[in-house]
């Protein structure tokens, strides 16, 4: 580091780069004087509203702060402040004001369970649509086993397996009123069996009337009796089948066959582990 006596001036600046002072310079190497420190002494500052560099001093400083452009720039940033707050403040405001209702909404619809599970253990019809209805204590609503339809007392709705969604009263009782029509006319619609011992005349698809004999698909399999006379004629020419003459060199061929297999079973007797070998 360059050394500075108290008695003598500051050191000269050249370039950022700090020297000693000229009485000096014999008492230090040109090593020293390569190690001096670094340092701008005229850096620009930055203006982050005019997104500019400006040079950093008092005056110019003082300057830029008074011209037109900076204070433009100034109102504007205020006035955007300004309105980010308040639209905060009214997304704040609206948002508690929505927890509010959530709230009270939230209470009433529980309380409003609460009587209804009361009336509904103290046995209590008033909320049923009409006479008929029974509360179903597994489903949780009003039950109609003439029409099917269950009713919640809550919502004013019914529902039926058959439509599969929640409708109103109206469309609800039309849709039972034409289901019991059709069941009715599908009902009359088929034929009635007779009751008396007559005849019966004219029946399509079905059976003639009798006693059925089934035939088997195969008779000569499931009869059992005596068969006929071509089988037992080729039953005859099979038992009478005479014995075929073999000539001599056949019988000679025959033996040496049987020697041979023979001899091929004595020699692989012991490989198979039939027999123990000493």
């Amino acid at each position: 580091m360059t050394e500075v006596l108290p008695h003598l001036p500051p050191p000269f600046e050249i370039r950022g780069r700090a020297l000693p002072h000229p009485r000096l310079r014999g008492r230090f190497t040109r090593a020293d004087l390569g190690r001096g420190p670094y340092w701008v002494s005229q850096g620009n500052k930055w203006c982050d509203l005019c997104k500019i560099f400006i040079s950093n001093n008092p005056f110019s400083i003082r300057t830029h702060e008074l011209g037109k452009r900076h204070k433009d720039n100034v109102t504007q940033r205020l006035s955007t402040m300004q309105k980010d707050g308040a639209a905060k403040e009214k997304e704040q405001q609206q948002a508690a004001k929505a927890l509010q209702l959530i709230e009270a909404k939230a209470k009433k619809s529980y309380q409003k369970d609460l009587e209804n599970n009361q009336r509904n253990t103290d046995g209590d019809s008033s909320a049923a649509p009409g006479e008929g209805w029974v509360f179903d204590s597994t489903s949780g609503y009003y039950y109609d086993q003439a029409t099917g339809l269950y009713y919640d007392s809550n919502s004013g709705f019914y529902y039926s397996d058959g439509l599969g969604k929640w409708v109103t009263q109206e469309e609800a009782y039309k849709w039972a009123e034409t289901s019991r029509t059709n069941l009715a006319q599908s009902s009359t619609s088929q034929p009635k069996t007779p009751s008396g011992g007559g005849p019966v005349a004219g029946i399509k698809g079905g059976p003639t009337p009798g006693v059925v004999v089934k035939k088997p698909l195969n008779p000569m399999r499931a009869v059992k009796g005596a068969p006929s006379a071509l089988a037992a004629n080729k039953r005859k020419r099979e038992d009478t089948k005479k014995p075929k003459v073999v000539s001599k060199e056949e019988e000679a061929a025959l033996r040496a066959r049987e020697a041979a297999r023979k001899r091929v079973e004595d020699r692989e007797k012991p490989l198979m582990g039939l027999y123990k070998t000493y």
